[in-house]
């Protein structure tokens, strides 16, 4: 029997916490069916193991091969059925099971007793903003109500019945808000930003194609939520960041109106903080994605909101990703690096629960901090990560732009072999991509006609020249995305000045912080 790394129920067991062990062998011991031992053996080797191995299951005494898919499938089912009992899980499955509770009294055809459960369940629901369930405890309640013999049976019927379409509308509306948003990052996850005018037009008629007609006072805050979010994507999606700022503050004024919103829906509270730095960071805007900043890192200590481990992976992203961020926009690369030290332990012990594309994003920020930094070999390596993925319709933006600073590394480290090598390698990979921009082809063209022979002064001539013909770039539509992923000015800037990029950078953001702030 070989070696399983990625089984589902080593994932499982890897993903508990000490108390959820504890709490599943409580919870095992106290079952008295044939097999439990075997199973709670299973659980204990399973859980000592660093990578799954299947055959240390078969050191179970009377464990035969053949039981082993079975052993593993109860174990997984026990596992699931403790945690359902967790004090958490019973919060957050609160209306769960008062919907089990009045399905079992109706039923017993108990109706008055399953109509009492059941009023209790929308209380609850509609605290916790859960729509879905909120739908099926007013169809349970319709038809709870027909079976009484009620004087007012007409008036609770029609109340039941607007409750219905009201929570219909809303989940229409929520539907199609999250769909669009979805799809719209699946898009950019694939490309990254729109590259041309084809991107554009392609994003612009699915967007106003699937955009459904509103209006903003039908709206409950609930739906607010999800119409802002798709707006931002979108707006964030064609690089227009005043716009998606705009509506990326009202997606988190939502939240403040309304804080029971954070403790019920504090994903899509992450998400905002998220948005909202994103674009604080792209339009400099220092002071205010400071206090956002330390918003999002407080959520760690609040105790009324429970950080379930997803939460938690969630504000792991957003933090450091933004925590990164703060040092590119001051231009701190050396501290920056040090943050990446410090955070590269825990980096690797969430990356089996990351998404790739946000492990590339990690990869490619963190290998332009060493670059900053001029440590080129470690900003290779990091480049390395994202070149050689597998997945090789991810990012195909990142993917580009990796090879294009790693062209660069090699022309700091003075490795003109490096740098021969893999201008073609890079020119096929951006042909077959149809990847291919002018800003691209300019310092392709920079670095395969550099020569260690060349004069100070003829190398500045072409810095310089290089540097022209960037800026003119600064301004076209589709080129500009390019300066993003890399500030190709401020390097070339830090050539010509003889001074580090770190001087350029941090000059440049002394200024654009001063006049965000006026």
């Amino acid at each position: 029997m070989s070696k399983v790394k990625n089984d589902s129920i080593f994932s499982l067991i890897n993903s508990l916490s000490k108390s959820e062990k504890w709490q599943f062998k409580v919870y095992a011991n106290r079952l008295n069916k044939t097999g439990n031992k075997i199973f709670v053996e299973a659980f204990d080797i399973i859980s000592g193991q660093k990578e799954y191995n299947e055959q240390e299951l078969l050191s179970i005494e009377k464990l035969k091969p053949s039981q082993v898919p079975n052993i593993k499938q109860n174990l997984y089912k026990q596992i699931l059925a403790s945690l359902s009992n967790s004090s958490v899980m019973s919060q957050e499955n609160q209306v769960t099971r008062y919907v089990e509770h009045a399905k079992f009294l109706y039923n017993k055809c108990l109706y008055n007793d399953c109509l009492i459960i059941i009023e209790k369940a929308k209380r609850a629901a509609r605290e916790n903003y859960q729509l879905i369930m909120m739908l099926e405890l007013l169809e349970l309640e319709k038809a709870a109500i027909i079976q009484t013999a009620n004087d007012n049976i007409s008036e609770r019927i029609d109340k039941s019945v607007q409750e219905i379409t009201e929570v219909s509308r809303q989940l229409q509306n929520i539907n199609r808000f999250s769909n669009l948003s979805v799809r719209l990052t699946a898009f950019y996850q694939h490309v990254g930003f729109i590259r041309d005018n084809k991107d554009l037009k392609s994003v612009r008629d699915y967007y106003n194609k699937n955009f459904p007609e509103f209006n903003i006072r039908d709206l409950s805050e609930l739906e607010q939520l999800y119409l802002y979010s798709t707006i931002t994507s979108f707006y964030f999606f064609v690089q227009d960041f005043n716009k998606g700022y705009k509506y990326a503050k009202k997606w988190l004024q939502v939240f403040e109106h309304n804080p029971k919103l954070i403790k019920a829906k504090t994903e899509l509270y992450i998400k905002a903080l998220n948005n909202v730095l994103v674009a604080q960071n792209k339009l400099f805007l220092y002071a205010e994605f400071k206090e956002i900043h330390q918003r999002l890192v407080s959520l760690k200590r609040q105790k009324q909101i429970i950080l379930t481990e997803n939460l938690q992976l969630n504000l792991f992203k957003a933090i450091y990703i933004h925590e990164i961020n703060r040092h590119f926009m001051l231009g701190e690369f050396k501290s920056g690096t040090r943050i990446v030290n410090a955070l590269e332990k825990d980096l690797m012990n969430f990356i089996p629960k990351l998404n790739r594309n946000t492990v590339m994003i990690f990869d490619y920020k963190i290998a332009c901090l060493y670059f900053g930094n001029y440590q080129f070999k470690v900003s290779i390596k990091w480049l390395n990560k994202i070149i050689n993925e597998k997945t090789s319709d991810l990012r195909e933006d990142l993917q580009s732009f990796a090879r294009i600073l790693r062209l660069i590394c090699y022309f700091e480290l003075e490795d003109a072999e490096m740098i021969n090598y893999n201008v073609k390698a890079t020119y096929r990979f951006l042909q077959k991509k149809h990847s291919f921009v002018k800003y691209q082809q300019l310092i392709m063209d920079f670095l395969r006609n550099s020569k260690k022979t060349d004069t100070r002064s003829n190398t500045i001539a072409r810095f310089g020249q290089l540097k022209k013909n960037m800026q003119k770039l600064e301004n076209n539509r589709f080129e500009k995305r390019a300066f993003i992923y890399f500030d190709i000015v401020s390097w070339l800037e830090s050539k010509i000045e003889n001074k580090s990029m770190q001087e350029i950078v941090q000059q440049k953001a002394s200024r654009y912080i001063s006049k965000t702030s006026v």
